[in-house]
């Protein structure tokens, strides 16, 4: 599985410690992830592990054995079953020892705090805030659904009985605006029902709309979804572009200086622009290129 997610087009590949592995298999796991990390073959991945939560015995040696063996080579920790500050200022003091100890650049590991229960949703803006490591908000949600004692068995889906709305909503929003008051990512957990590429379009489609910068995918068969439903559609990455140009040319001078304009039978402002800018960052960094340009008018 290492050397096929070595070719995978994922932005981000985690090589697990928690769940993933047995606890009899745990301390074994650091070593082959050490020297996964080490190896060759690797592209464009940022590479993150996953260690054990600060409730175990094994999240102080996972970190120090991993950053010891591979520090170079990692670019962040992701922290499961994050309840409060706290837990990762703990291993952010953890990891400065371990930079210093090994002539790493201090912070240049970041942290990814995995949001899995209703406590750690109440302490979201302390846990956001905790470090500037912090660079991503994750959901969890099958934890997060057994602790506020959700009724489903099938990660994502709505529970029984819940036929108006959705379920989830509260929790991803109070994520996603966790992450944007304090400028990080936010990215939308697993669907663990791998064969159903529909159901995983679904909600994937749902955190993609809402703003989410991503979801994890548990197959390769997701990657190919994934990509495509949180980069902005053709169309829509056109027409931002269009935006940003009739505004920028409607503002000079040249264009008469004004601060709201017709484009087609739509008025834009200084709200569309910012509206237009976060569709075109997402449409760039997806690699697409545009169809159309914007020809100012002729006077």
């Amino acid at each position: 599985m290492i050397a096929k997610a070595k070719g995978l087009p994922a932005d981000a590949i985690f090589l697990d410690l928690e769940d993933a592995v047995a606890p009899i298999a745990k301390v074994e796991a650091r070593a082959r992830i050490v020297d996964a990390l080490n190896s060759d073959g690797w592209g464009d991945q940022l590479k993150v592990v996953r260690v054990n939560d600060w409730t175990t015995q094994w999240t102080y040696g996972d970190v120090i054995d991993v950053v010891s063996g591979a520090g170079g080579n990692l670019d962040a920790i992701l922290l499961p079953k994050v309840e409060c500050a706290a837990h990762v200022q703990a291993l952010d003091l953890l990891l400065t020892q371990l930079e210093k100890e090994h002539g790493l650049d201090v912070g240049a590991i970041g942290i990814e705090p995995q949001i899995e229960s209703a406590r750690s949703l109440r302490n979201i803006d302390e846990i956001a805030t905790a470090s500037p490591r912090v660079q991503t908000l994750v959901f969890g949600p099958a934890d997060l659904m057994a602790s506020v004692n959700m009724r489903t068995l099938v990660v994502g889906e709505q529970p029984v009985g819940y036929d108006t709305g959705d379920a989830y909503h509260h929790i991803l929003m109070t994520i996603l605006l966790a992450a944007r008051t304090h400028g990080l990512q936010a990215i939308d957990g697993p669907y663990l029902q791998i064969r159903d590429l529909d159901a995983f379009r679904r909600a994937a489609g749902r955190t993609a709309g809402l703003g989410f910068d991503g979801k994890w995918v548990l197959h390769p068969t997701q990657i190919e979804a994934a990509n495509e439903i949180f980069a902005p559609r053709q169309d829509d990455y056109d027409k931002a572009e269009m935006i940003l140009d009739a505004y920028e040319f409607h503002t000079s001078a040249a264009g008469g200086a004004r601060g709201a304009v017709m484009l087609g039978d739509e008025m834009i402002d200084e709200a569309s622009r910012k509206m237009a800018l976060v569709v075109s960052a997402k449409g760039r960094a997806a690699g697409l290129t545009r169809t159309t340009t914007f020809e100012p008018p002729i006077s």
